[in-house]
């Protein structure tokens, strides 16, 4: 994923909701999000190459989503697939940290109600505190200019009409609006691509949004989960109960 919003423990009637965009090369094959045939509790879309995954959850109410961490001026790790990191935490927890030399990352993991987030840059591993997070390719919080609009995005839209909530989510995560050149950030990338990257939906030559999803889980244990793949607008949706 390369943008997390999420609104946790804020909202009366949904505990959790997130919405995140993952954005990747084209050419990068994946399948969209399905209950996986070697593991049947788990609902995540499937990275073909590596064969991990970007976010996920699962029918025993874990959940899992990562971005990678850019800043072209660490040194290139030669790791393992950051995506496999994701299907262990949509597993087991995570208590130890990150072991392995993974590339620059940012996990959000735990139960849905029992959420911690870890990156291996600091590291930090915290419980993630009830509010509106977060999360592109920095730190959990750093105020990008497409961070801040998610959050404050997501706020509006929880403080909107209820039967608009999931439309208005999809809508938040189509927007292409990108900063201007004094609020870049600044990862090692020239400023035209710090540009192209700066909007919530990123669309250039080769590299772009695949996805976009929606996740809702009530107080009740259902969870709805939508995804939306891009540039052919297929959709899935699955509703289950945790437990």
């Amino acid at each position: 994923m390369c943008l997390i919003a999420l609104a946790y423990r804020q909202h009366p009637r949904y505990p959790l909701v997130v919405m995140a965009n993952r954005d990747e090369f084209l050419d990068r094959p994946a399948d969209p999000a399905h209950f996986w045939p070697d593991a049947p509790h788990v609902l995540a879309g499937r990275d073909l190459r590596a064969g991990g995954t970007w976010m996920g959850i699962t029918r025993h109410g874990r959940f899992a989503a990562l971005t990678n961490h850019r800043d072209l001026r660490r040194p290139l790790v030669e790791g393992p697939s950051r995506g496999h990191l994701v299907r262990q935490a949509l597993e087991q927890d995570i208590d130890n940290g990150i072991t392995a030399p993974y590339a620059g990352l940012n996990l959000i993991h735990g139960t849905v109600d029992d959420l911690h987030y870890l990156n291996n840059i600091t590291p930090d591993r915290t419980p993630l505190a009830p509010g509106i997070h977060g999360l592109s390719n920095a730190l959990l919080n750093t105020p990008w200019p497409k961070v801040q609009r998610a959050k404050a995005g997501l706020e509006q839209v929880l403080n909107g009409p209820e039967d608009k909530l999931i439309d208005g989510l999809f809508e938040l995560l189509t927007d292409e609006a990108t900063a201007t050149e004094e609020h870049l950030p600044d990862t090692g990338l020239t400023p035209a691509m710090e540009r192209a990257l700066s909007s919530i939906f990123i669309r250039t030559t080769g590299y772009g949004t695949r996805c976009s999803t929606v996740v809702l889980v009530y107080h009740n244990g259902q969870v709805h989960f939508q995804e939306r793949s891009w540039p052919h607008g297929h959709t899935v949706v699955q509703e289950f109960a945790v437990g």
